[in-house]
């Protein structure tokens, strides 16, 4: 098998992963989102921490520390990481998992427009073109819903925002998902001993499965990661653009087909802008790296001037 036939194979892989993360949330019930997140965050520190004793790799840290200015990007990228894996929680407990779906549609035009806005990219054609359907099916959505669709917005802005981050840094993915993690675990940590001490916990208190499940959540939340940056090491960029639309895929199909969330005409035609939206943004893609590579093919085969003897 080809390197990039294996890359697709772990790409694929990590995003069927993360499109049946409702399933699994779900099974976390009767916690709390908060009490969920604070044991994901916890047990995903305790997972790569092992994985980097195994791989006896600790020498970054101390590059970490003399770089003040990277750890604080690693913090804040932290900070919107909790605010996204606590939004998705809470929107698959309150049996919002289609809006959640939604928020991973629109992440990639929210990612074109922050690139506008921060980086001062320029947009091509299509890509604004993109952009105004997708905020035309917002629109729609709002009207729909009777209130803009916050859990969607929300996922899609602080992921589209860790991503900007995440992109200006250069932390290998299990070193980054243990500093993350690792910077949300004294928070999570004081979070789970308060409410212990309050009696309030159901970690250890509703069945052995739910505790186990608890514990996994961890490793559920790293192994998706590792696979995904294992992935983007081997997959041409177009080729990524195109997976990620499977987390959001099997989600919806998982919200409307095994647990009966409503799709009224209304709700159906915003999506149905979004998917246009995505159509646009995609086949822009493609052609955009076609070209790319023509021009390249076409410089490489260009002869090289002729020098001019010298005497």
């Amino acid at each position: 098998m080809s390197e990039e036939r294996r890359g697709y194979l772990y790409g694929l892989t990590a995003y069927t992963m993360w499109g049946f993360f409702p399933i699994y949330f779900k099974l976390l019930r009767p916690a709390p989102p908060l009490e969920i997140l604070a044991h994901r965050v916890l047990w995903s520190v305790v997972f790569v921490a092992l994985l980097l004793s195994a791989m006896r790799n600790w020498r970054f840290l101390s590059r970490l520390l003399r770089t003040p200015r990277l750890l604080g990007g690693i913090s804040l990228a932290a900070v919107l990481l909790a605010v996204n894996w606590g939004t998705y929680i809470y929107g698959v407990n309150s049996s919002r998992v289609v809006e959640t779906a939604l928020g991973y549609f629109i992440t990639p035009l929210l990612v074109v427009l922050l690139g506008v806005t921060v980086l001062r990219e320029r947009l091509r054609a299509l890509q604004w073109v993109a952009v105004g359907i997708g905020v035309l099916a917002v629109a729609i959505l709002t009207l729909d819903y009777g209130r803009l669709p916050y859990i969607a917005l929300t996922l899609a802005v602080s992921f589209g925002c860790y991503s900007l981050i995440k992109k200006r840094m250069s932390l290998p993915p299990a070193e980054g998902a243990f500093v993350e993690s690792g910077v949300l675990a004294l928070p999570a940590l004081a979070y789970l001993t308060w409410l212990n001490l309050s009696g309030s916990a159901d970690f250890g208190h509703v069945s052995v499965t739910h505790t186990v499940l608890m514990m996994l959540s961890g490793v559920a939340t790293a192994i998706p990661l590792l696979l995904f940056a294992a992935a983007a090491n081997r997959v041409p960029l177009v080729g990524l653009g195109i997976l990620q639309y499977v987390a959001p895929i099997l989600q919806l199909a998982v919200g409307l087909l095994i647990y009966h969330e409503p799709m009224p005409a209304a709700r159906l035609a915003g999506f149905g802008l979004v998917w246009l939206a995505l159509i646009v943004f995609t086949v822009d893609g493609i052609r955009s790296a076609r070209t790319a590579a023509h021009n390249r093919a076409a410089a490489a085969a260009e002869p090289a001037p002729e020098t001019l003897p010298t005497h």
